[in-house]
């Protein structure tokens, strides 16, 4: 199966379509939420920019969204992504 994300999907377009995704973004220090930036930069670049893992972040967001998607729950536990 692929990803939910599609490769040329931007920060913001991925927030607004999961809001679940945003409490993954602010976990991790992400400052897109708001950011200017963020209807520009896809998830690879926002991943390089924070120094993030671009497959650990791509999995935790996709896990947010199904989470919410079969639980309707929020996510609680920190992301344990680590620094690329």
């Amino acid at each position: 199966m692929g990803s939910l994300f599609d490769r040329d999907m931007t920060m913001d377009e991925i927030m607004r379509r999961w809001p679940a995704t945003i409490r993954v973004v602010l976990r991790n220090g992400m400052l897109c939420v708001g950011c200017p930036i963020a209807p520009f930069h896809t998830l690879a670049e926002a991943a390089r920019e924070h120094e993030l893992d671009e497959v650990a972040l791509r999995h935790a967001l996709e896990a947010a969204v199904s989470s919410k998607t079969k639980s309707r729950t929020v996510m609680s536990s920190p992301s344990g992504l680590q620094r690329a």
